[in-house]
């Protein structure tokens, strides 16, 4: 599995802003709700649990708020990059300003955590950071991440 297998690049959002995590993590569950023909509520009450079992900011900038649901047959993913950081209880205290959503079926455990810690590695990387942070265009980043 690679990332490009589920994260196109019409899901990368540049310039995107949010007031807080919650409000962002609604945004982003309507653009996946409308993509997946799933409902919105749904998503977002499913990452909201995940966030009240702990923050998924991994430090130096960068989220990754997950969870499974029933309706999601494939792995799915969401990036967006925003104008301002915003506070999301990261590991490390600082703001996040790369989010990568990633919804999950249920079943497959191997695969949804392989998927992930795909994500997770290729995020953690400072060079990858960096070109996010400097992207011009949605199609940059989606090659920066899929690359």
């Amino acid at each position: 599995m690679t990332l490009s297998d589920f994260l196109s690049p019409s899901n990368v959002l540049l310039q995107k802003r949010a007031a807080d995590s919650r409000q962002l993590l609604h945004d982003l569950s309507q653009r996946a709700a409308a993509c997946l023909g799933v409902d919105e509520a749904a998503i977002v009450a499913a990452l909201l649990k995940r966030e009240a079992l702990g923050s998924t900011g991994m430090g130096n900038g960068v989220a990754i708020p997950h969870a499974r649901l029933e309706k999601v047959k494939k792995p799915f993913g969401l990036l967006a990059r925003l104008d301002q950081p915003i506070d999301f209880n990261a590991i490390d205290g600082r703001p996040v300003d790369l989010v990568f959503i990633l919804l999950l079926p249920t079943t497959g455990e191997g695969e949804q955590l392989g998927a992930l810690a795909l994500v997770a590695r290729k995020l953690r990387a400072p060079d990858v950071q960096a070109r996010l942070r400097h992207g011009k265009s949605a199609l940059e980043l989606h090659d920066v991440v899929c690359g």
